[in-house]
Formats: C-alpha cells, structure tokens, sequence
C-alpha cells in the first residue's frame, strides 16, 4: 500500500511488494474503470521513490524491445496472461522469461506512466496516446504508447521509434513522385501517405520531411499525437506541436499554423471530417500539405476521405480533393527473404484524367490509370509485388497474401 518505505535502491526486474499491496486492496465490488479509478488515486500519493521503482520496473520491459530487435510492445489485460509480447520481424510472440504479473498488478504500472491529466482523459475517453523515453547504454531511445481498457483492465502498446531516418531515395520512388513531393518543385496540395498500422507510413513521412529540411530555406510545422521522430533544423526551422499538450486537436493545430507563416504542415492522422477539411482548407490556401490515413490503397483512401462526411456533402468534398490532392503513396511492410520486412507500395500521382474522375465519382476507373501510368511515376501495389518478386525480395506466397487484387496479380506473374 502507499505509505510503506520504498527500498532504497529500485530493484530491476522485481515488482515491488506495495504493487502487490495495492493490488490485494482493491474491494471485490470494483471492477472496470471504477477499480482503475481506484487504483489512479493511489498512484497519485505515491512517493517519488515509489514512482522511480515502477518506473526502473518498467523500463526492464521496455529495454528488451531493444534487445530484441523488437518493433512492439504489448503488455497489460486478460489477453496478455500476464506477460509481455514482442513483434520481431512482423511476428508477436510472449517472452515468458520477462516474468509475469497479475492485471491489476500491471494496472498500477501502467497508471504510473500518465500523469493525473492523462489519467483523467483515459478514464473518461477509455484510451490515450502519448511519447515514451528510455536512456539506455548511452543512448536515448523514444518510442509511440498508447494505453487503453482491455475487458476490465488495462493495455499498453509500444511502437518503437526509429532514430534513424531512412533516405528518401531509399523509399525508391520515381524521379516524377520524388521531383512532386519535394516543395521547391511543387509547392501547393495534399499528399497522403496510407497504409495499415505497422507498415512504415512514419518512417517514410519522415524521409519525406527530412528531404525537404535539406532543401529549401522555409519553415515546416508538425502536428502529431504523439510526436515520434524530432527533426533537427537544418535549412528549414521544424516546430514539432503534440496533440494534448501543445494544443487540443489536430483540427485546431492546422488553423492555427496558418497563422504561423508555414510552407509546409504536416498533420499526423486524418481521423475525423474536421481535421480532413482543415487540411484541404490549408492546401487550397497555397500550402504543402502531408498526412496519414489508415487505407491499404490508393483507391479506398479517397473512398475513405469522401466516405467521412453525410451524403449531402459529398459533391462538395469531391470536387475540393480532385483539385487539392497531388499523391497517394500506399504502403505495406512484407517479409523479406532471408529475414526482416522490405517495403511495398502503391503510388497514385494526380493527372487531368484523375481528377475528372473523382470529380465524376468514377473512382472505380483510378487503379487502370494507376496500371497505366507507370512513365509518371505511378505503380499499382501488384506491379511492386511482382517487381519484388522478380528480385527474390519476397515468395510467391507472401505476394499473393499481401496483394489487394489477386487477379491482377496472377496476370503480372503468367
């Protein structure tokens, strides 16, 4: 319970007897979010020491993501069975030698990682995004958490956070996409990159951004929940605003960098109707606009983005796409031959025909104009699979898996 003397050295790996305590006190009669409740106000009351002990408790798990070569984290609620899982190489699998622990156990841990404010916003909104930091042989290591109600208790989910920035010629696009994503050569319009969770959509925003750091002298604002890689300025000054601590929403971020004399902005996620209109309203207005959506193709991240908002309003956030988008790039991490994930993906550049189609809401026609337009730099995810496929990159079989037509696939390969 709170109140009993910490050791007076935090012990890795062992969690600490007031954890336990604290867990055996809870009455019978909570359960859910009024037992979690419980649990945050006397997490509140812990000493520093206290906090540090669950904090070095922590980390030990966290660590291992290192170790590992781990991409994630899960850990936490009645699906865990009280231990931590990793993805390595695409797979997520528990690690029992990490030891286990009860839900409620882990509860109290994992409450010890969000301040009373974030407490609050989970209790009432049952989930919470936030940047995680571990100083581990020297090094910083940052990761993405998001902690959440899993049946009664709660769940924490990892992503680490690369701190190294992959090249924009390392993504591999064409001369065209590459020439159009950069601002010196096309300054205006929407660009999204999409893909599922996991697939490398940050890493290859970052590559985007980082590019144009180096290339012209300007000034770039990123809006983000949370904040993952930090940006040095190099000839652009890079402002990094977290959604909950620097402003409220993704919606208010963008119509407030308006006001801040940006060249480019980048938004975070698309989740909602608001910030998708903020940020058409931001590249109508002249700007450079980048974001992420949650689509496996180029072709359902325009269904999506229509599909967001009521049938009376579609005509109007049609004819705005058509004239503010400039790409879709859709991507997915596949297993490589011989170990580890090479990237595959879909690129849509927009053309006349394009845009007359979404305007005409003939959007069923865009993926033949993918098909066909590979002199502009565009390229179906079937063509880059096949393309992977003829370098042995990856097996017939995880093309076929991976592929969102397989039809069209089968033709590449015959």
């Amino acid at each position: 319970m709170p109140g009993v003397a910490a050791p007076k050295t935090p012990r890795p790996g062992v969690l600490p007897d007031f954890v336990r305590s604290l867990a055996r006190s809870a009455p019978a009669s909570l359960h859910g979010k009024d037992r979690v409740r419980y649990y945050a106000e006397h997490v509140s009351r812990f000493t520093e020491r206290q906090r540090e002990e669950l904090v070095v408790y922590l980390d030990r798990f966290v660590a291992r993501m290192a170790e590992l070569g781990a991409s994630d984290l899960d850990m936490g609620g009645p699906a865990t069975s009280g231990h931590a899982w990793y993805r390595v190489n695409g797979d997520k699998k528990p690690y029992e030698e990490t030891g286990a622990a009860s839900n409620d156990e882990i509860d109290i841990v994992l409450l010890n990682m969000a301040g009373e404010a974030q407490q609050q916003e989970l209790l009432q909104d049952g989930s919470i995004d936030f940047s995680y930091q571990l100083r581990s042989q020297g090094k910083t290591l940052r990761f993405r958490a998001t902690l959440y109600f899993d049946y009664l208790h709660l769940g924490l989910c990892m992503r680490a956070i690369s701190d190294e920035l992959r090249t924009l010629d390392g993504v591999g696009f064409h001369p065209v996409i590459k020439k159009g994503l950069m601002f010196e050569h096309v300054r205006d319009g929407l660009t999204l990159v999409t893909g599922v969770t996991g697939s490398g959509k940050s890493s290859t925003l970052d590559a985007i951004i980082d590019a144009n750091n180096e290339s012209f002298h300007g000034h770039i604002v990123l809006i983000a929940k949370p904040v993952e890689y930090m940006h040095t300025p190099k000839k652009c000054i890079v402002r990094h605003r977290e959604v909950g601590q620097d402003v409220n929403s993704f919606k208010e971020g963008i119509v407030q960098s308006l006001r801040q004399d940006p060249d480019i902005i980048v938004v975070g996620e698309m989740r909602d109707p608001e910030t998708i209109s903020s940020a058409l309203e931001a590249a109508d207005s002249g700007h450079k606009v980048f974001s992420t959506l949650h689509t496996s193709s180029a072709v359902e991240s325009l269904d999506r983005m229509i599909a967001e908002y009521p049938h009376e309003e579609q005509d109007r956030v049609r004819n705005r796409l058509a004239d503010s988008l400039r790409c879709v790039i859709s991507q997915k991490l596949l297993p490589r031959v011989g170990g580890g994930r090479v990237l595959c993906k879909e690129v849509l550049w927009m053309t006349p025909s394009v845009r007359a189609a979404i305007k005409n809401q003939n959007i069923g026609e865009i993926y033949q104009m993918i098909w066909e337009g590979g002199k502009l730099g565009m390229v179906t995810l079937e063509q880059d699979l096949a393309r992977l496929l003829k370098e042995r990159k990856i097996t017939p079989e995880t093309a076929m898996n991976f592929a969102n037509n397989k039809r069209r696939l089968q033709q590449l390969l015959q």
